[in-house]
């Protein structure tokens, strides 16, 4: 496999600084660190360019919050500048590289291939209906704070051999545990570090209905026997390469009862409904804090969804119409 070289003198160029500027300032014009960025924002441009080109950038203070939906998670946040602006600069250049490792049941985090995508996938995939009798459903344990930084950099060193970007590279990798959930790069480095396992089952594996969102995994066979042996191999293959465990709660079951349960929605063979968890979510919001943004949002899930009589229930078409 070929790797990539030159590329550092790319990231850290002023012009490239200032795109990275431009797109990580979209939708957050108006937040403190923006503006407090805008008040020397040339000569912060010109700083930051110094302080890549002689290694003496290191990332700032984490601050950290707690989000409970759809489980509690950690979440950590960066200021604006300059590391916002230095994960973006990383990422214009590193992106098309990171993209074509990839395969095409890779979603999350890649233009065009989102929830939409894979919402799209799953669904043409069970018109075989034969082929897709039964669903293994599994997930890894605690993926993002997981990541062992040792086996991330060297998979890195397999696609990348400028040395002074994998410093950057490094240096961004070590400023917290594992990969923390709300930084910029860490989508691009979770799915990365997935990305060889994804080879395996497809090439490796022979599998043919396989699908990833971030760590949320769905495999479907006619075969129950070889689910459950495609099973043990993964969970060899996580502890074995990637220092990773399967969460117990995985399922090996039939679709026609059971239904797969993936990227918000529930699908089966013959029609597709929302996860009960956002069904409920959308039936509180109407009753305490309806509003248009909230509702349209909404009905931007259920419209894919086999949801006629559950929005008739909650009486907000007409509303939104």
């Amino acid at each position: 496999m070929k790797r990539k070289g030159n590329l550092f003198q790319q990231v850290i160029s002023i012009e490239n600084l200032i795109l990275a500027d431009q797109k990580a300032r979209k939708g957050k014009s108006k937040q403190y660190g923006v503006k407090a960025h805008d008040l020397h924002r040339e000569e912060n441009i010109l700083l930051l360019h110094k302080l890549l080109q002689e290694k003496g950038y290191k990332t700032s203070a984490y601050s950290t919050f707690s989000v409970f939906e759809p489980k509690e998670r950690l979440v950590y946040s960066l200021p604006y500048y300059p590391d916002r602006i230095v994960h973006h600069a990383i990422m214009n250049i590193l992106e098309p590289l990171f993209v074509s490792t990839f395969t095409s049941d890779t979603y999350s985090c890649i233009k065009g291939m989102g929830i939409g995508a894979a919402f799209r996938r799953l669904k043409k995939s069970l018109k075989d209906k034969e082929g897709t009798r039964y669903c293994l459903k599994l997930d890894i344990k605690k993926f993002y704070p997981s990541v062992d930084h040792d086996i991330l950099k060297e998979l890195l060193r397999r696609k990348i051999k400028d040395k002074d970007l994998l410093w950057s590279l490094d240096e961004i990798i070590a400023s917290a545990p594992g990969i923390p959930i709300g930084n910029y790069l860490s989508q691009y480095f979770a799915n990365f570090y997935l990305c060889y396992f994804d080879h395996w089952i497809k090439e490796e594996l022979k599998v043919k209905y396989y699908f990833r969102y971030a760590d949320d995994i769905v495999i479907l066979s006619d075969n129950k026997p070889f689910l459950h042996g495609i099973l043990a191999a993964i969970k060899r293959y996580l502890n074995e390469e990637l220092n990773l465990q399967v969460k117990d709660n995985y399922q090996v079951f039939p679709v026609a009862s059971r239904g797969i349960d993936f990227i918000g929605y529930k699908f089966y063979h013959t029609h597709i409904l929302l996860r009960k968890s956002i069904k409920k979510n959308f039936a509180r919001m109407l009753k305490k804090r309806k509003n248009k943004a909230s509702i349209a949002g909404y009905m931007g899930w259920a419209k894919h969804a086999d949801t006629k009589n559950l929005i008739k229930k909650l009486k907000v078409y007409e509303e939104v119409q």
